[in-house]
């Protein structure tokens, strides 16, 4: 896998094997969004009074009405992934710049969730923003609103939202992490900067990053360990890192601390932020005794249960691949169709994407979904 991204050059065993890694990454985040949805607002004893002693174990209609229903941070995600395939099909242009194709994606996102449905007319903006089921509120936080209600698009320099210190950036971010030809700072760089479209504080952006390292290293083969330790020398290097470090480093300490417990994820979520989410993420990846298990420990909590599903769904998904996914949480996901859709294109575009952009190329159908404009 690694060999096969650092030369372009994909033999047939290691598409197959970045295509699961591809699709078990999307469809684990969104499972575990899903599942978490049913526990967003509730605390830990709220959950366990709703749903029992073990509080909740399987995908719950919750406040969306429907079993397997996502929230924002999953149709962020999809965006990201349009918005990154878009940037791939362009790199041969003198205009690409990424954070600019994926601030073009949010902004499609932001219209769903002010326009009533798809329109028709507008060609340019690709076959997802017509997908009319994304029109559809799934409490998007006031961030992700405020920072893409305009045409200004935020940067390290001048960020949005520069006080908000929320877990909503990392819970779409897990997409760059798919870049597994980019280096791993490469990819930090480019989380960042799009993180800070909506979310400015370091908190917030680092914890985006430093997710998006770990999706990276784990979608090239590597051990979660090892894809932590990379993680953390890459931080070092950027003012304003302490507590995401620090939460990565404790969810390394609390598996040497016996077994999981709900307490013990609370402890790790502390007040709430992006590095406390995500550390939580992390530890249950790291204890979980299966994707089920570890999304299970990542929801029941009085923090941002959501959030948490959908970090360590991602980071589940792209160690293990598609086919460790739970198929009963499966069949019930909204937007699976979409999802496998646009894993399939992503897959295709980096493992192949060079041969298809030559002047020789067999042009498929489906890149013409993607608008070069």
């Amino acid at each position: 896998m690694s060999a096969a991204a650092a030369t372009g050059v994909w033999g047939r065993a290691e598409q197959q094997d970045f295509r699961s890694r591809v699709r078990g990454t999307l469809l684990g985040a969104a499972l575990g969004d899903a599942l978490g949805a049913g526990a967003d607002g509730l605390s830990l004893a709220e959950i366990r009074e709703r749903y029992g002693a073990e509080g909740l174990v399987e995908p719950d209609a919750g406040p969306h009405g429907r079993r397997g229903a996502v929230t924002a941070a999953t149709q962020l995600a999809l965006f990201s992934v349009d918005g990154l395939i878009r940037a791939q099909v362009r790199r041969d242009t003198g205009a690409w710049h990424p954070p600019t194709d994926l601030h073009r994606a949010y902004r499609r996102w932001a219209a769903t969730q002010r326009d009533w449905g798809p329109d028709e007319r507008r060609t340019e903006d690709g076959w997802l923003a017509r997908e009319e089921w994304l029109y559809t509120r799934r409490a998007p936080a006031r961030a992700c609103l405020t920072g893409l209600a305009d045409d200004r698009m935020g940067t390290l320099d001048v960020p949005k939202n520069p006080g908000e210190r929320g877990p909503e950036a990392a819970a779409r971010s897990a997409p760059f992490g798919l870049l597994v030809g980019w280096e791993p700072q490469l990819v930090l760089q480019l989380a960042v900067e799009c993180a800070v479209q909506t979310h400015g504080h370091p908190v917030a952006y680092l914890a985006a990053g430093a997710h998006t390292v770990l999706v990276h290293g784990l979608a090239r083969g590597e051990a979660l360990d090892g894809a932590i330790q990379r993680t953390l020398a890459l931080l070092a290097a950027r003012p304003g890192h302490q507590p995401v470090t620090d939460g990565l480093r404790h969810a390394l300490g609390a598996v040497r601390q016996g077994m999981p417990t709900a307490a013990r994820v609370e402890e790790l979520i502390g007040d709430g932020d992006a590095a406390g989410v995500l550390s939580a993420a992390v530890y249950c990846s790291l204890v979980g005794e299966d994707i089920r298990h570890g999304l299970r420990l990542a929801v029941n909590h009085g923090g941002a249960s959501s959030s948490a599903g959908a970090l360590c769904g991602a980071l589940l998904g792209a160690l293990h691949g598609e086919t460790a996914l739970p198929p009963s949480w499966l069949t019930e996901l909204e937007g699976r169709a979409t999802v496998l859709e646009l894993a399939d294109d992503f897959a295709m575009e980096m493992t192949q994407g060079p041969a298809l952009h030559s002047p020789a190329g067999a042009s498929p159908g489906w890149l013409a979904r993607y608008p070069r404009a």
